[in-house]
């Protein structure tokens, strides 16, 4: 494999940025993008300027998008990101710590293989684990172990995520 260590660009560049984002399989885009944006103190994605451009231009149509919180949407994809994340300004979607639902004809049959912990700070876990069954989670167990003690939960969809 060749070493692109300094190539302008290049993957492994060391002037290169990589944005991400962490896709979620799921039954409701829009539900599991306000459950976790409220969760982690994130925004759901303003995509509407986008589509707005995209319909005017005739490049999509109306059945492939719904409203939600007023304003036009995808239907079958929804984001949320950090508050402090840049914004592309022709898309609308974060350039940063992101989380992508799409929406999927299958429902989810086993444990996540991939899981998100919320670390809610000392002394805070169980003030934080309320909150989030307030919001729709459900606990499953509670976990003491030598290295610590965390909430395992699941999300309005039955997706794991820990609490410590």
């Amino acid at each position: 494999m060749a070493d692109t260590t300094n190539v302008p660009g290049a993957a492994g560049s060391a002037r290169e940025t990589l944005h991400w984002k962490l896709v979620i399989d799921c039954a409701d885009p829009h539900r599991q993008a306000d459950f976790w944006a409220a969760a982690l103190g994130y925004e759901v994605e303003d995509n509407s300027a986008l589509i707005e451009r995209l319909l005017g231009f005739g490049a999509v149509n109306e059945d492939i998008l719904v409203e939600h919180h007023g304003r036009r949407a995808w239907r079958d994809l929804a984001a949320v990101r950090h508050p402090e994340d840049r914004v592309d300004p022709e898309s609308g979607a974060g350039l940063g710590r992101r989380l992508l639902f799409q929406r999927v004809p299958e429902a989810k049959t086993v444990k996540n293989r991939l899981h998100i912990d919320v670390h809610a700070g000392a002394g805070r876990r169980e003030e934080t684990v309320a909150r989030l069954e307030g919001l729709g989670a459900t606990v499953i167990r509670q976990v003491k172990e030598q290295g610590g003690e965390w909430t395992v939960m699941s999300d309005p969809e039955g997706n794991e995520f820990c609490v410590s």
